[in-house]
């Protein structure tokens, strides 16, 4: 997978977890496990990916001459 899309794809699991995180502080004491759930899961992916975009950056494809 190309460095551009797993940026986008970081970029979009970004802006998920900060609407979660609002959504969580805005919702009903009844809804907050099922959203910690849901967050827990998202960040959870978003940091596996930074990972992976960061381990890309910093291994080059083709080795400096």
């Amino acid at each position: 997978m190309s460095m551009r899309l797993l940026a986008k794809d970081l970029y979009r699991l970004q802006q998920q977890v900060e609407k979660l995180e609002k959504e969580l502080e805005n919702a009903p004491f009844d809804r907050h496990e099922h959203l910690q759930e849901r967050l827990r899961s998202v960040r959870a992916e978003r940091d596996h990916l930074r990972r992976v975009l960061d381990g890309q950056k910093d291994s080059p494809t083709r080795p400096r001459a």
